[in-house]
């Protein structure tokens, strides 16, 4: 998978440790939210072997042009800062 340079910069210095990864696209606009457990680890896995990936999830890496990230103090921080994350911006690639 070609991952832009500024993309590739962004996964090279996610940080070890939990939080909520916000996925926009080109227009600044959030079209994911996610949690994780290690932010470098999880966000990194969406720019591994795409074969790997259901139809959604490649579709939606296709319109990431920027990766931003909140670090929390534990997993359950993570969870409540995600659903108030989705609440906030409604994200298209979210499942309501």
């Amino acid at each position: 998978m070609d991952i832009p340079a500024h993309l590739q910069g962004i996964l090279d210095n996610l940080p070890q440790k939990p939080g909520c990864y916000i996925y926009k696209d080109i227009n600044g606009k959030v079209i994911y939210v996610g949690k994780a457990i290690i932010l470098r680890n999880r966000v990194r896995s969406y720019f591994q072997n795409e074969n790997r990936l259901d139809f959604k999830t490649r579709q939606l890496v296709k319109h990431i042009a920027n990766i931003e990230w909140i670090v929390v103090g534990s997993e359950l921080e993570a969870l409540i800062l995600e659903m108030n994350l989705i609440k906030r911006y409604r994200p298209q690639y979210n499942i309501r």
